[in-house]
């Protein structure tokens, strides 16, 4: 099921950050991702494998 709320990434920094970051929000087959400068641009559209995948590879950093 589609989540219309918008998580911001724990990695996004308050002061002295860069204001890079993005959003996530679970999606019917996966979930959705999006930069926050740019909220109404465009959002990414990835299926579980590929999520689970993108999450595996940024934890192993």
């Amino acid at each position: 099921m589609m989540n219309k709320h918008w998580k911001k990434s724990t990695y996004s920094g308050g002061s002295g950050g860069s204001g890079s970051c993005v959003e996530a929000r679970a999606a019917d087959q996966g979930a959705a991702i999006r930069d926050t400068q740019n909220r109404g641009l465009a959002e990414l559209s990835l299926p579980n494998t590929e999520w689970t995948a993108l999450l595996h590879a940024l934890r192993t950093r």
